[in-house]
């Protein structure tokens, strides 16, 4: 491999990074994007073709020509001038040609991450034509900055600015005719999102640079970035029992995959649930018991809001901490085997509904929540009690509702009364900076921000790996926007 020749540089791009808009299905895990067949193009959004002194050359070889043919046939200036031109040629030529062949592919050895943990993207470059290149340039949009160290000590450290969190990364190469190059780049990423990369500028021209090419190739690429997880220790939540006295009536619960036994068939018995088998040996209807130990149904609502009024700002680092406190009860639920859901008063960038993923007990169940949970936008696209309102209806009667807020405001407390009134079962988690008040029959939690595990540095994945000790599955799931349940 021949990857010394080139060079790096990172530019940083003042425009903040979003994650994906239209969030399309991502791909496999441990794949990366799949790269095009070697030497075949990705599509050109625009192309922009640049003369340095184009016109200027040409009449400069003209003017010495016939200046040098009026003055007796000069054998120098003609020869100056049949040069100019000969150089204007071969230069719009070479510049023509110049990215015909030209390949740029990435490769990430995972997709799917968690924070602290590294993405190795891998880059291959091919010029696949016998036509060599003095010089080759791509522009590549990236939502973090690779980290520093072998063979990319020259990247610019002091430019890497924190707040842009977007960059241009530019690699430099001269390449012969026929040769490949490939380098890899380590990023360790640090904060959630779905993120996406790309496109990517492609810049060559002539020998001289006199005459250059620049082309926009849709080549894209996404990331996600799955929230923090924290074993309920660390959050202050009680690791068994986390719903307290609601387990007392967990017999209403049923597992509808699991049967312990039969009893009598009852009125209030659904048809579904009459065991053929047993009605027949016994001669008169049996309904099926249920293992209640799996059947609970646990249904987040996130508030995205940080402020009493949206008008007022976002606290970034509060919904952080809420979208993680979110994702941690949906791994522990998981854990239990609970069917779990989420829903959240943002929306997906692009979208003005706000996200919803139903509750299930499906192997990738966790995988749909964290993802969804890695795409929410930060800015309410409506209140939470109205959501609550929307969406109660359409749940589980013996769901649990869990209430995760960094802001309790009065609406709020009202639609958890309301409900909790109603006959749901509702648990209040806030993250407040106040204790919030006291609820009669509402399970209540209180998060400081000044909890010891909100100020752990993340470096690596300690605190994750102890909370998916028993992670169902580690196989990213395509995630659209079907999927989390636009109506």
């Amino acid at each position: 491999m021949q990857g010394d020749e080139g060079h790096v540089y990172l530019i940083p791009v003042r425009t903040p990074i979003r994650p994906l808009r239209n969030m399309p299905p991502l791909p496999p895990p441990g794949r990366g994007r799949t790269p095009p067949p070697a030497g075949a193009a990705t599509p050109i959004l625009t192309q922009r073709e640049e003369d340095s002194l184009n016109e200027l050359w040409a009449l400069l070889g003209l003017l010495f020509l016939v200046g040098g043919f009026l003055a007796g046939r000069s054998a120098p200036f003609m020869a100056l001038g049949m040069g100019l031109l000969l150089i204007l040629l071969v230069g719009r030529w070479w510049r023509n040609n110049a990215l015909r062949g030209v390949s740029y592919q990435r490769h990430f050895d995972r997709t799917h991450v968690f924070p602290g943990e590294t993405i190795t993207m891998t880059l291959v470059v091919q010029n696949d034509k016998q036509l060599p290149l003095t010089w080759l340039q791509f522009f590549d949009v990236l939502p973090f900055p690779p980290e520093t160290g072998t063979r990319l000590n020259h990247i610019i450290a002091e430019i890497l600015n924190e707040t842009t969190r977007r960059f241009t990364l530019k690699t430099a190469y001269a390449m012969q005719s026929h040769e490949r190059v490939q380098r890899n780049l380590i990023f360790r990423v640090q904060r959630r999102g779905y993120y996406r990369l790309g496109p990517v500028r492609y810049q060559s021209g002539d020998l001289f640079t006199l005459f250059t090419i620049d082309r926009l190739h849709d080549d894209r690429a996404t990331l996600v970035v799955y929230p923090q997880l924290w074993p309920l220790e660390e959050l202050a939540l009680p690791a068994k029992e986390l719903f307290g006295e609601l387990k007392t009536r967990r017999s209403l619960f049923t597992d509808p995959i699991k049967t312990q036994g039969t009893r009598d068939y009852q009125p209030q018995d659904r048809f579904r649930d009459v065991h053929w088998k047993a009605t027949a040996r016994r001669g008169y209807l049996q309904s099926k018991v249920y293992d209640p130990s799996t059947g609970m149904t646990v249904v987040l609502f996130l508030n995205v809001a940080t402020t009493a009024e949206f008008w007022l700002g976002q606290n970034p680092e509060q919904l952080e901490r809420a979208v993680s406190v979110v994702a941690s009860v949906a791994n522990y639920s998981a854990q239990q085997k609970w069917s779990v859901g989420v829903y959240a008063n943002g929306a997906v960038p692009g979208s003005d509904q706000p996200i919803r993923v139903r509750p299930g007990r499906a192997p990738d169940q966790l995988v749909r929540v964290l993802e969804a949970m890695a795409a929410v936008a930060e800015f309410p696209v409506l209140p939470l009690p109205r959501l609550l309102q929307q969406e109660s209806p359409r749940l589980p009667w013996a769901a649990t509702f869990v209430v995760v807020t960094a802001v309790v405001a009065e609406p709020l407390l009202r639609a958890i009364l309301q409900l909790r009134r109603s006959g749901r079962r509702v648990a209040l988690i806030s993250l407040a900076d106040e204790v919030p008040p006291y609820l009669d029959g509402v399970l209540t939690y209180h998060i400081p921000p000044t909890l010891p595990a909100f100020q752990k540095d993340f470096s690596g994945r300690t605190a994750t790996e102890a909370a998916l000790h028993t992670i169902f599955t580690t196989e990213p799931v395509n995630l659209a926007l079907e999927q989390v349940g636009h109506d």
